[in-house]
């Protein structure tokens, strides 16, 4: 399935990212709002049959949104702390893609807070958006190969999970899962990437796993 991750306190729910392979599949879910990272389809696609619930974006996010003919739904700013039903979410730039601009979020509920960036080569404010977090939710794209171009002025693309562990370990987090898996990850051996995997991170202080559909963790 394309990647997404659903926050729950209490009875709250908030849904992150909404790709087009869950069309028709949202149904028995009851969520407080949606959050898009950024306008590619497998991000957003499935905001076409979505109308239950508020959808939060940035104002590049809708624009680029448009040409799926989808409605824009609120506008959010960056590093604007907003209330989501008892949870606090910010939203902090990143460099990933110039026609799909995108953020990663910040997602805070009493003193637990987690930061989630699925596609991502760069994130500004990068201490201020992971200071204190008790989980990194990162990009799986690619586990040690570079996916970074500079066709002009920006990067484009993915930084693999190699360099995002090392954010990790400059900025004291404990645990990461990475999701939005690459061919790099989807087809290799699973006990041979995941021992992989661990001895990167313990190298960097870092305990990190591989998410997988349906994957369900709780921090307290």
């Amino acid at each position: 399935m394309h990647s997404s991750l659903l926050v729950g306190y209490y009875n709250a729910q908030i849904l992150i990212d909404l790709g087009e392979d869950w069309l028709g599949k949202t149904e028995g879910l009851k969520l407080d709002a949606v959050l898009v990272t950024h306008a590619h389809p497998d991000h957003a696609g499935g905001l076409k049959d979505c109308n239950r619930c508020p959808v939060f974006a940035t104002r590049e996010t809708w624009q680029a949104l448009q040409q799926f003919n989808i409605v824009p739904g609120n506008v959010l700013s960056h590093r604007k702390p907003m209330d989501l039903s008892g949870m606090v979410g910010e939203a902090f730039p990143v460099e990933h893609s110039t026609r799909a601009p995108a953020v990663g979020y910040r997602i805070t509920a009493n003193r637990v807070a987690i930061f989630y960036v699925p596609d991502v080569v760069y994130i500004h404010d990068r201490t201020q958006a992971l200071s204190g977090i008790s989980m990194y939710v990162g990009d799986g794209s690619t586990l040690t190969h570079s996916m970074v171009r500079k066709p002009k002025k920006h990067l484009i693309g993915h930084t693999p999970i190699r360099t995002q562990l090392t954010w990790c370990a400059k900025e004291g987090i404990g645990r990461a899962i990475f999701t939005h898996c690459g061919e790099e990850i989807v087809t290799s051996d699973e006990r041979t990437l995941g021992a992989t995997l661990r001895q990167m991170a313990r190298h960097r202080g870092v305990e990190a796993a591989i998410a997988h559909d349906g994957m369900e963790v709780v921090l307290r």
